[in-house]
């Protein structure tokens, strides 16, 4: 079998370079990361960027761009989710002045569709298209607690500690899933970012599947304290409305 690779192939060999560690590349990198000849990758960039899909900054790097990322939004897990989701997740935010997130399963990554920012200065790293750790994050724990087995082993085959406060344990992580699948939510404090924490919740389909969790993002707190009750009402209040303005899956 012919394993040169085709004219699609290597164009998407030089997008599959983008990741969250390397959103800037050069020519050089693209090259290197798409396991392109220079000249290639010269050639399929040039290409690209002309039609929008990368853009060039003034450092020589490329980007994404504006033209590939509205096409993404296309994708039915951006539009349909997003959309039904968006004036929940306004109405959140305006209620607890906090930094609301909805995240899906992408791979072993949370992948975050959307996000309204909150007020008070709490240390954020997500921004909507980010995909961060699911052990690391409170929506990432609701999605990880109902992901299929292969994706927990993955997941705890690589257990990085982006803080000293994240579980790099995996029996410790099973026992806090379990716990997330019984309770219903999901807490971190501190284990993606010192000095935040994040609550959530799942977001099910009308077969019950979870396909998106609703999370916020706030000051550390005292686990059981008010303040979380609190939170934990808004967001099932919040998840049970997008729920059910969420289309039928015929």
């Amino acid at each position: 079998m012919d394993a040169t690779p085709t004219a699609a192939g290597k164009l998407l060999a030089v997008l599959g370079a983008f990741d969250d560690g390397h959103r800037r590349l050069t020519l050089t990198q693209l090259a290197a990361r798409a396991g392109l000849a220079l000249t290639t990758a010269h050639r399929i960039v040039g290409e690209l960027s002309a039609w929008g899909a990368l853009e060039r900054r003034p450092d020589d790097t490329y980007v994404v761009g504006r033209r590939l990322w509205n096409l993404g939004l296309l994708a039915p897990v951006q539009t349909d989710l997003r959309v039904v989701a968006a004036p929940f997740v306004h109405d959140l935010h305006a209620a607890t002045k906090a930094t609301v997130h909805v995240a899906v399963l992408d791979g072993v990554r949370a992948l975050y569709v959307d996000r309204t920012s909150g007020r008070f200065s709490v240390p954020i790293v997500s921004e909507v298209g980010s995909r961060l750790p699911l052990h690391t994050t409170g929506v990432g724990k609701v999605l990880l607690a109902h992901a299929p087995q292969e994706v927990v082993d993955r997941c705890c085959a690589d257990l990085v500690a982006p803080t000293p406060w994240a579980v790099t344990d995996a029996d410790v992580l099973a026992a806090q899933l379990a716990r997330v699948r019984e309770q219903g939510w999901a807490l971190t404090d501190q284990e993606m970012t010192p000095g935040a924490s994040s609550l959530a919740v799942p977001v099910r389909d009308r077969a019950g599947a979870v396909v998106a969790a609703l999370g916020v993002v706030v000051a550390p707190f005292e686990a059981g304290s008010p303040a979380q009750q609190s939170l934990l009402t808004a967001l099932r209040v919040t998840a049970a409305g997008i729920e059910r303005s969420l289309p039928r899956q015929d």
